[in-house]
């Protein structure tokens, strides 16, 4: 609204009650828009929004020098960036520098970049293509054909190996449309064409004047159609090149890594990898771990340079990939070593006293989860590198302990269980040395004569309670969908387990409850069997002779028919009314008031609604 102020009258208000609040507060008061705001309102109260605030006060310029003069430190409130990675609005940035090869030369982005006085502040993406149009020299080095052609082919091979697998994306951003231009031309001769589009702005004469600009230009509807699907997992493209748009306001969580080959800095530098930053979690739980950016130009080697505002906000928050590699090597020391302690005997033996001795205890295997989780972090954002070679053994052994601990326990016991992340269950499926099936293949079978021998056995252990209860839960839950009456079985089975991990029952009373729900089990499918009846009548029979109704066979195969009369049931509202009214009457003729509408909701809820 600030253009509603061109040319207003000198004190068209003098009062001090007004409040001014002001947006983009770093550039919206810059130019003669801003002197006549202030002079209309005189005595108003000015409040400046801003992300990417500008500090040139010695210059006579900065978003200081017009808000924030009364407040210490220059800000009324203020949201860091460290504040929001805390709350989980966004993720922290690491970077590393690409190979040197095929860097900006050190000197040359002092030279023709970062030594002039115009860059520092910059705030806006064609204030800076306008200084860059200037650098002849720099963008020179950044166009020429065989540095493109060798950029290209390291960013196919680290898109393949570093971000692909982890099924995430990635933007290229080049210094101009042109540069643009080459990198899909380039990309394209290492990687499906499918899989880049070029995105940026259009010009009428690029036909005449740049005709590899005008050949990769794309038009609104397909500039359209790409940004909507880039944003979507699994689909094309998965690298955007770009040079202006998209590298403010555009937000895709799914988007990775940034391979970044424009000098920029600052307020522009910050928006741009601000697109790599956004949280995102996958239909398996896995959560992308950080926002990567590969410098090509060497802008963020040092960060008090890159940023002249505030620059130590920025510290700690975009961090040097060598310090994860630092981390992780800390972690595979000491810790990896004391989680994978076993004690001496086979492979075989040291597991299973791992499952139900070490970890048994949810504290413990809280403990290990989370240990786990940060180092299978650390090690999806740096594979592959040879870096990692000498760990691969151990990394291999923690992720397979981890698989074992999850198939049995799952997330039992209050400890969160998650997928692993996909370079691990690549390195894993890869070695074929997990043992992820080891505690479901290693079941007890519960016929009378092992059941006779196990309760009679004094030294009936933790590992053969769990396998019973687990597959006890296991044959249960698969047959509660052809026999409903066992769904009830299922969820006691559960509550025995999590007992029995609280410590809540020792070894031999858990050994009972499974006794009891086994027993209870036969006598189901036992019973079945002589009524002759199917699953689902058998399903309300068995709830209503539980229930201790008189003629509960009959009742069974009354309340059965009803759910034939309203097919659609599950769907509609207006035909479970129907259906649960039908059923109450039914019941009425044997229990009513409370109890009745309890049956029958649980007759219903039988069927898996």
């Amino acid at each position: 609204m600030i253009h509603k102020f061109d040319g207003i009258r000198e004190s068209s208000c003098a009062r001090d009650s007004f409040y001014v609040l002001i947006d983009e507060a770093h550039r919206s008061t810059g130019g003669d828009l801003g002197n006549y705001l202030m002079g209309a309102l005189p005595s108003a109260t000015l409040i400046g929004f801003t992300g990417t605030p500008i500090d040139k006060t010695a210059q006579g310029r900065g978003t200081f020098k017009t808000f924030g003069k009364e407040d210490a430190g220059g800000y009324l409130d203020k949201y860091s960036i460290k504040e929001s990675i805390e709350d989980g609005t966004t993720l922290r940035l690491r970077h590393t520098l690409a190979p040197g090869e095929i860097s900006l030369p050190d000197e040359m982005l002092d030279q023709e970049f970062l030594s002039l006085a115009e860059t520092e502040g910059v705030s806006d993406i064609d204030e800076l293509n306008r200084i860059l149009d200037r650098a002849v020299r720099l963008k020179t080095f950044l166009k020429a054909d065989e540095r493109v052609d060798r950029v290209a082919r390291f960013v196919a091979e680290h898109f393949k190996e570093n971000v692909d697998p982890l099924q995430y994306k990635a933007f290229l951003v080049a210094v101009d449309r042109e540069a643009c231009a080459k990198y899909k031309e380039a990309l394209d001769r290492y990687l499906p064409p499918e899989w880049s589009v070029p995105v940026y702005t259009k010009n009428s004469l690029d036909v005449i004047d740049r005709p590899l600009v005008a050949k990769y230009q794309i038009d609104e509807t397909r500039e359209k159609e790409a940004r909507k699907a880039f944003a979507k997992p699994g689909e094309l493209p998965k690298i955007l090149i770009v040079t202006d748009k998209l590298l403010t306001g555009y937000d895709a969580p799914v988007l990775y890594c940034m391979y970044l080959d424009k000098p920029m800095r600052d307020h522009v530098l910050l928006q741009a990898v601000a697109r790599v930053n956004r949280p995102y979690e996958d239909d398996a739980g896995r959560k992308k771990p950080c926002g990567l950016i590969i410098d090509f130009i060497g802008i963020l080697r040092e960060l008090n340079r890159a940023f002249s505002f505030d620059s130590k906000e920025v510290s700690g928050v975009i961090e040097d990939l060598d310090l994860l590699f630092e981390r992780f090597r800390e972690l595979m020391g000491e810790p990896a070593a004391r989680y994978l302690d076993a004690g001496d005997g086979t492979p075989d033996q040291q597991l299973e006293r791992q499952l139900y001795e070490v970890y048994f205890d949810k504290d413990r295997r809280r403990q290990f989860f989370d240990y786990f989780q940060e180092v299978e972090t650390l090690y999806e954002i740096l594979s592959p590198d040879a870096q990692l070679r000498e760990y691969v053994s151990t990394y291999q052994r923690l992720a397979d302990l981890y698989a074992v601990l999850r198939s049995e326990y799952g997330t039992q016991g209050g400890v969160t269980s998650y997928e692993l992340g996909h370079k691990t269950e690549m390195l894993l499926t890869h070695e074929a040395v997990t043992t992820g099936d080891y505690a479901a293949g290693r079941t007890v079978e519960y016929d009378a004569k092992t059941l006779e021998t196990l309760h009679k056995n004094a030294k009936t252990d933790t590992g053969k309670v769990m396998n019973l209860l687990r597959d006890l839960r296991t044959r249960a839950e698969a047959e509660a969908t052809t026999t409903p009456a066992l769904r009830g079985l299922f969820e006691r089975a559960q509550r025995v387990t999590e007992q029995f991990q609280d410590r809540q029952l020792s070894t031999e009373q858990a050994f009972d409850e499974i006794q009891k729900l086994i027993t209870e089990q036969t006598k189901a499918q036992a019973e079945r069997k002589k009524l002759g009846m199917d699953a689902p009548t058998f399903g309300v029979y068995w709830l209503l002779d539980e229930a201790k109704l008189a003629g509960a066979k009959e009742l069974a195969v009354e309340v059965s028919t009803l759910f034939d009369r309203f097919p659609n049931y599950a769907r509609s509202a207006d035909e479970m009314r129907q259906l649960k009214a039908e059923i109450y009457k039914t019941l009425l003729k044997e229990v009513s008031g409370k109890r009745m509408v309890e049956l029958g909701d649980n007759i219903i809820k039988s069927r898996g609604v």
